[in-house]
């Protein structure tokens, strides 16, 4: 394998993941939708009203930043992919900045495995893009608007410029530790505020190893915090109209020193090591382990990463995307546990521990491909409301009603295709023909006697009979439910014949079971 079949390799594996699963969840709906609100009407004050967080603001405020530069870096890929005919509706511009944030993330990993191959050697960083491919989390949600995805590229950008150096350098250059720095800095205060307790180690890391000094972090720590703050207060302030605002600073005020993040449940101290990483990582973590066994140099590398996650703990709500930054660099050592026990000398032993190699990334690679096919089918409102766009297609007078599950499941902004702003407004200025616009409604808590009495004409609902009997089912969308067992294997297996499951039926022993979980529903 090549540099730059890794390098497309790890590119390709973020595309698919988008691709196949397009629909997007709630946890990632600020900024996806303020995403929307930049592209299809502008920062201008006048356009401000129109912003989709004045109607859903969400329990905290959030950042504009990454959107507003998603936004931006989005545009000439979306007018290009319009002029190739590429871009044809405006779910597609859903596609198009996934697949930009996607390609960012991807770029970074890429810079951390050209990393690799200078400090550990090409065969290292090999095994780094199988093995990060391999797994599912990190390729899956790197497309995905959650903040910390967001986060996840300056946090990569800054491993890079820590570890791309010779293998028998001790420390990094100056300019290269400053600009690291400055990038967990600006992404603590900007985007993510759990970055502040991986940079607070490092911080103390680089010093204790006399790899810059107090007084230097105290000067870059200032100037980029200062000038970060005065960033997301001005852009935050400008479009949540609240002066001062900043947004990392509330989240923290509010999650943390109010303890508001503990209403989303808790878990016990021990829940990121036992449960979270384990799910991250899957079957890297015994390479990862003799990676640093075998290398002092992993062993540096991950001492900041490991205090992270032990001071991470000590809350009491987790999450695994709040640990997400570590697995980049676990997965290096991992590569490096994976290295050596392919390169060893000829013999019985070779051939056992390059088997066992073998074994957990080809485990890696089943559970990725269980879990992806899960996700898959994981979005039923997503499915649901680009099925009702196409079955209505060219109505009039359509006024739908979206249910609460299926707004969390995929029913985005850029899905309400035909209602005001249209894609054709966003690429030209010229009058445009008047296309037939259509109401989305997302009212939550609402009886059956409100719908009935109101102008709906259309229900996507939870249930076929929530609204009474003057509607009438149109079609049913199914989504995953659960993993089950092949019936025919079961049988064979509960009678301890397995010698008797024919080699399709064992290609066939896990099943995926859908069921209906939202209805098209239109008055009679």
């Amino acid at each position: 394998m090549s540099g730059l079949v890794a390098d497309l390799l790890l590119l390709a594996v973020s595309w698919t993941h988008v691709l196949l699963a397009p629909y997007t969840k709630v946890e990632e709906s600020f900024n996806l939708h303020s995403t929307h609100d930049v592209l299809m009407y502008g920062v201008s004050p006048g356009s401000l009203h129109n912003h989709d967080h004045h109607v859903f603001p969400g329990a905290i405020p959030r950042t504009f930043v990454g959107s507003v530069l998603l936004s931006w870096v989005t545009a000439p890929f979306i007018h290009a992919g319009v002029a190739l005919g590429v871009i044809t509706s405006k779910f597609d511009l859903q596609f198009a900045l996934r697949l930009v944030l996607a390609s960012l993330n991807a770029f970074a990993l890429i810079l951390i495995r050209r990393a690799v191959s200078t400090r550990f050697g090409r065969q290292t960083s090999w095994w780094y893009a199988l093995l990060t491919c391999s797994q599912f989390h990190l390729p899956f949600w790197m497309g995905r608007t959650l903040p910390n995805m967001f986060a996840l590229v300056p946090v990569n950008l800054a491993n890079y410029l820590l570890y791309n150096r010779a293998p028998n350098s001790t420390k990094a250059s100056k300019n290269h530790i400053n600009i690291a720095v400055g990038l967990l800095t600006f992404t603590a205060v900007v985007f993510r505020s759990e970055v502040a307790l991986l940079l607070a180690p490092l911080a103390l890391q680089l010093l204790i190893q006399g790899h810059t000094t107090f007084l230097n972090l105290v000067k870059v720590g200032l100037l980029v915090g200062l000038t970060s703050v005065a960033i997301t207060v001005a852009v935050d302030s400008y479009f949540w109209n609240q002066w001062p605002l900043w947004p990392e600073l509330y989240g923290l005020y509010f999650n943390v020193y109010l303890g508001k993040s503990n209403d989303w449940g808790t878990s016990p101290a021990h829940t990121y090591f036992t449960a979270y990483l384990p799910k991250l990582l899957l079957g890297t973590i015994p390479m990862a382990i003799l990676g640093a066994l075998l290398d002092h140099r992993i062993r540096s590398m991950l001492l900041a990463p490991f205090m992270f996650v032990s001071v991470l703990s000590a809350l009491g709500h987790k999450e695994w995307r709040f640990i997400i930054y570590v697995v980049p660099l676990v997965n290096v050592a991992a590569a490096r546990g994976a290295r050596w026990m392919t390169s060893r000398k000829k013999g019985l032993f070779k051939h056992l521990v390059s088997l066992c190699a073998l074994s957990l990334i080809s485990l890696n690679f089943l559970a990725t491909y269980i879990s992806t096919q899960a996700s898959v089918g994981n979005y039923p409102g997503g499915v649901a409301l680009a099925a009702f766009n196409r079955r209505y297609s060219g109505q009039q007078n359509v006024h739908v009603h979206i249910c609460n599950l299926a707004a969390q499941t995929g029913a985005s902004l850029f899905l309400h295709e035909h209602a005001s702003p249209f894609l054709s407004a966003l690429l030209s200025s010229e009058p445009h023909v008047a296309e037939p616009s259509w109401t989305y409604n997302k009212t939550e808590s609402l009886t059956p006697s409100m719908i009935s009495s109101s102008a709906f004409t259309h229900l996507i609902a939870e249930s076929p009979e929530m609204a009474g009997a003057e509607w009438t089912a149109v079609e049913a969308i199914p989504a995953f439910k659960r993993w089950k067992l092949n019936h025919a294997v079961l049988s064979k297996l509960k009678t301890g014949r397995v010698w008797e499951i024919p080699l399709d039926q064992w290609a066939r022993a896990l099943e995926m079971e859908m069921e209906d979980q939202l209805w098209i529903l239109a008055r009679r």
